[in-house]
């Protein structure tokens, strides 16, 4: 990694230029204020996601997921604790796609719940089926080489 890189802000879009020292101080949207690496889990819409997937140098893991889904709402909570375990390493979001069709088409989701790793504009990993914290963690873990 670089001394910076680049996050795209979920809430405006605006992409943010984060020294590497300053990840685990909460950084936050030069544009909108929002924070952007603070252990939470982002909510994508389909512009966020492109930008996010596309422009982010940090990595970041995305839940394609749906509310009628109950293996996805079992996930959420182990989702959550694996982006507080993961803060300063990757991002962890969440896109509907119920809400998004067109996203989970073109990610190719076929199944859901779907994890899908991306790095610097390219998918790196894909993992499914609902899965704890711990198995999160490692999976990331382990496709970023710590």
């Amino acid at each position: 990694m670089s001394d910076a890189v680049k996050l795209a802000c979920a809430i405006c879009g605006q992409m943010n230029r984060v020294p590497v020292a300053k990840l685990g101080e909460g950084p936050k949207c030069g544009s909108c204020g929002d924070a952007l690496v603070d252990g939470r889990v982002i909510e994508l819409d389909a512009r966020a996601h492109d930008k996010a997937t596309v422009g982010d140098e940090m990595p970041i893991l995305v839940d394609y997921w749906a509310p009628w889904c109950g293996p996805c709402g079992m996930m959420a909570p182990e989702f959550a604790k694996a982006a507080g375990a993961l803060r300063g390493q990757a991002r962890l979001a969440k896109l509907n796609t119920e809400d998004h069709p067109e996203i989970a088409g073109r990610a190719r989701i076929q199944g859901i719940p779907a994890l899908v790793l991306y790095r610097k504009g390219r998918e790196i990993a894909r993992l499914s089926g609902a899965r704890p914290a711990a198995d999160i963690v490692a999976f990331v873990q382990s496709r970023l080489g710590n």
